[in-house]
C-alpha cells in the first residue's frame, strides 16, 4: 500500500499515518489533521478494506477504518482521534479544555456524532446498497434514514441561534457532526435537512481545512490506484 505524505507548517517530519477509505468515518481524523496543521502520511484503500487489502487485519484486527498510528499510539474510533488530536494540539483552538464551562456539551456531540448521526446511517447503507440484492431490506433502510432525519432534526435549534455546535466556535465536534452530514449527503439525505442544519453544513464545506482534506483524499486515492468516488455510491 502507497502512501501520501503530507506535512504540516514548521515540520520536518510527521510520524502519523491514517488508514482511510473515501467518504468513510476515516475522513474525520484526516479533516483534523487538516485544521490543525498537522504532517501525517495518508493510505487509502478501497472499502471494506478488509475484503479488498490483503494482511489489512494483520494491522488492525477490526478490518475497518480509519487505523491511526503516531508513535506508539493505535486508534480505530473517527471521533476519539479528533479529539485525541484536539487535545494533543490546544495551540490550534480545536478542542475545549477540561475546565472550560463548554466542555461537558463539547464531548456530547464529539459522540452525537458518531453514535446518534452515524449509526443509524450505517444501517441505511447495509440494508440499502450494501447486501446482495436478496438480502437487502429497503424498509429497514427507510426506517433508520428516518432514524437519523428525526435525530438531526434535534439539532435546528441550537443551529438556529449557535453557528457551531459547542462552545461557541468551531471545534472537533463540528468535524464528528459535519461527517455524519457528509455521508447523509451521498446516502441522498441532504434534501430533507431543516434550514439551520442546511446553512450550518454549507459553513463546513466553506472550511478551507474540509476543502484541503478533501483534495488530499482524491490525491491520493488517484496516486494509490483507488477509485476518488465515494465508496457509499452504488
Amino acid at each position: 500500500m502507497g502512501t501520501g505524505f503530507h506535512l504540516g507548517a514548521g515540520e520536518t517530519n510527521a510520524p502519523r499515518i491514517l488508514y482511510h477509505s473515501v467518504a468513510a468515518r476515516s475522513f474525520r481524523p484526516l479533516w483534523a489533521l487538516e485544521e490543525l496543521g498537522l504532517g501525517y502520511e495518508l493510505v487509502v484503500m478501497p472499502f471494506p478494506p478488509r475484503a479488498h487489502v490483503k494482511d489489512y487485519k494483520s494491522l488492525n484486527p477490526l478490518g475497518t477504518v480509519p487505523l491511526f498510528l503516531e508513535g506508539l499510539t493505535r486508534m480505530t474510533e473517527s471521533s476519539a482521534i479528533c479529539e485525541y488530536l484536539a487535545a494533543r494540539h490546544p495551540e490550534a483552538g480545536v478542542g475545549v479544555a477540561i475546565d472550560d464551562p463548554a466542555y461537558g456539551e463539547y464531548l456530547n456531540f464529539c459522540h452525537f456524532g458518531e453514535a446518534t448521526l452515524t449509526f443509524p446511517q450505517t444501517l441505511v447503507l447495509r440494508y440499502g446498497r450494501f447486501e446482495p440484492a436478496e438480502r437487502r431490506q429497503p424498509q429497514v433502510a427507510a426506517d433508520y434514514a428516518a432514524w437519523f432525519l428525526a435525530r438531526l432534526r434535534t439539532l435546528e435549534p441550537r443551529l438556529a441561534e449557535h453557528e457551531y455546535v459547542a462552545a461557541g466556535r468551531f471545534t472537533a465536534a463540528d468535524i464528528s457532526v459535519g461527517y455524519a452530514l457528509l455521508l447523509a449527503g451521498h446516502l441522498g439525505l441532504a434534501a430533507e435537512f431543516t434550514p439551520a442544519v442546511t446553512a450550518y453544513w454549507a459553513r463546513l464545506q466553506r472550511r478551507a481545512a474540509y476543502r484541503a482534506a478533501l483534495e488530499a483524499e482524491r490525491t491520493a486515492a488517484i496516486a494509490q490506484g483507488v477509485d476518488p468516488r465515494a465508496s457509499t455510491e452504488v
